[in-house]
């Protein structure tokens, strides 16, 4: 079966991929909790589900995405007919996340088959339980030269990597994207990097300030922290924020209980490394709440720190994990002077009612996406473009932006023989006149 140009088999294997992650989703739920105790709700609202929303809307929008798109002729080349096909890179890999292993391994995988490529995926190594059952799905969906998993470690990841690809498409760090960055350039390859970034949060005095806290709590708490477009460190203005931390610290005890250690609903830190680089964040710093550590389980508590310095190693570089530092600014000097530090963020969120503030503030900086008044939820509209800028990552995605993608449009004119305008051939002699003529009336 050709799968590059066949539509109809790209969609009946989107539509067996639908009903073999229905088939296994309670076991998916079960993997991420093995992994690193992810909550049902969270497995649901931020992997299953998100993956059972992309299948469907591209199963139904798939014959629209792939079919020739007309466009308007030039007059220059009149009598024409043009067009955009729109054709696979071919060859694709897929490099996937721990944080959301799941999604962030289905998500492009089912973009990559409807614009109809072949595709290797490589998911985490760090969350085995739930690699298993990604292995396990496209195992049971896919015939092997159309759709293969690849698990392994690092060793894995850079034999992958020295082959050659059409496209790659990696979620993850920005130091290891680099590395993938400098792999496709010895073949040329396009490819997108989704990587992260420094986030800013802003809350300025004229924010609803309860509100604000139950949804930085939950935006940046969220996957006990690790998530890319989790607000990375808050900028409260300094009017306000002796009432603001009150209102985070009612809001943390509101969603995970005096003790979140035993929250049925706070994941823990994926490993023993990635736990020992988040303590160590927390040494010399004033502690608002939290601070709470079990080596044995990589818990770590959700933490606020209280003004730490902008050389300190909790503001180096992105947090990835439950710890928010509160800083404060008098004016829009001071946030310009603190987020300039950074390379341009993947997420930057504002909380305000004074609509020119907010106005201004997502006018005035470089960002991938973000919000006002909220966190994290842009990622959850298919019409909205995911990716960074800068630092943060190359090229975007979600709906049809990812079938984009992974589709490279190829530009096709169809001339007509029924009128063929001789002033195009040589010998030019006396036509550059009448040639200029054309040219402006044109224009």
């Amino acid at each position: 079966m050709n799968f590059n140009t066949d539509i109809v088999y790209r969609k009946q294997s989107l539509i067996k991929l639908l009903n073999c992650v229905q088939l296994h989703e309670q076991e998916i739920i079960q993997a991420l909790y093995d992994d690193f105790k992810k909550p049902a709700f969270e497995a649901v609202i931020s992997e299953t589900a998100y993956i059972l929303a992309e299948l469907n809307h591209t199963i139904k929008n798939i014959n629209n995405w792939a079919k020739p798109q007309l466009v308007l002729p030039s007059l220059l080349n009149f009598p024409s007919t043009d067009y955009i096909y729109k054709e696979p890179y071919g060859k694709v890999l897929l490099i996937a996340p721990w944080n959301y292993p799941y999604q962030l391994a289905l998500c492009p995988l089912i973009a990559a088959v409807a614009a109809g490529n072949q595709v290797v995926v490589k998911p985490s190594e760090l969350t085995p339980n739930t690699s298993k059952i990604v292995a396990k799905i496209i195992s049971e969906t896919f015939d092997e030269n159309h759709v293969k998993c690849v698990e392994g470690g690092v060793e894995i990841a850079q034999q992958l990597l020295a082959q050659r690809w059409d496209y790659i498409f990696f979620t993850g760090s920005v130091a290891v994207g680099k590395i993938v960055a400098k792999a496709a350039a010895e073949n040329l390859t396009p490819l997108t990097l989704e990587l992260g970034g420094k986030n800013p949060c802003i809350v300025d005095a004229t924010a609803n300030l309860k509100l604000a806290a139950k949804r930085i709590v939950w935006g940046k708490f969220l996957n006990a922290g690790q998530t890319c477009i989790a607000p990375d460190y808050l900028l409260v203005s300094n009017k306000i924020k002796a009432t603001f931390i009150e209102s985070l610290k009612k809001e943390i005890t509101a969603a995970y209980g005096e003790n979140p250690e035993t929250s049925p609903d706070f994941p823990r830190i994926i490993n023993q490394k990635n736990w020992s680089r988040l303590t160590a964040m927390l040494t010399n710093e004033t502690l608002l709440t939290g601070g709470k550590t079990n080596s044995q389980d990589f818990y770590l508590a959700p933490t606020l720190v209280d003004e730490p310095s902008l050389d300190s190693l909790v503001m180096a570089d992105e947090i990835f994990g439950p710890i928010l530092p509160v800083l404060t600014f008098e004016n829009e000097g001071d946030l310009a002077s603190i987020i300039s530090r950074y390379e341009k963020p993947l997420s930057l969120y504002v909380f305000s009612n004074n609509k020119a503030f907010a106005k201004k503030i997502i006018q005035n900086y470089s960002f991938g996406g973000g919000c006002i008044n909220d966190t994290v939820v842009y990622f959850s509209n298919k019409r909205l473009p995911f990716g960074g800028v800068g630092h943060s990552g190359i090229g975007a995605y979600h709906g049809k932006l990812s079938f984009d993608t992974f589709t490279h449009r190829k530009a096709v004119v169809k001339k007509a023989n029924w009128l063929d305008i001789p002033i195009r051939y040589a010998p030019y002699n006396r036509k550059i006149n009448i040639l200029k003529k054309i040219l402006k009336w044109l224009t």
